[in-house]
């Protein structure tokens, strides 16, 4: 079992910056496929960012490339999400998401096994 805890969330201004963290505990395999996800109210959770956990392949939604950065800390097990520019519309809960195994990154949520509790980001206008 792999347990996942966001951190990070609060209430920001729109355009503002925040960083989420996503510390990983409890897995064994160093082969790590990382998704973050959101969720606003009344909509579908839909796929933000990924990584590789062994190695530097990212992907991105079209509505933040360019605006957040994903990115990790092996030592801590932890995967980040900088998130800068920051819209009303990115509001949300934000939620981590792995899959064991050294797979291409996936946008799909049946794909990711373990999921964290999320943490809320609020984007005031």
């Amino acid at each position: 079992q792999v347990q996942l805890v966001e951190s990070g969330g609060g209430l920001v201004q729109a355009g503002g910056s925040l960083r989420l963290s996503c510390a990983a505990s409890g897995r064994t395999s160093s082969s790590y496929v990382m998704g973050w996800f959101r969720q606003a109210p009344g909509k579908e959770r839909e796929f933000v960012a990924g990584m590789k956990w062994s190695g530097y392949t990212t992907s991105y939604a079209d509505s933040v490339k360019g605006r957040f950065i994903i990115s990790r800390d092996n030592a801590r097990n932890t995967v980040y999400l900088q998130m800068n520019s920051l819209k009303p519309e990115d509001a949300a809960v934000y939620y981590c998401a792995a899959r064991l195994g050294d797979y291409t990154i996936s946008k799909f949520r049946t794909f990711y096994s373990y999921w964290g509790q999320g943490t809320q980001v609020t984007v005031s206008s």
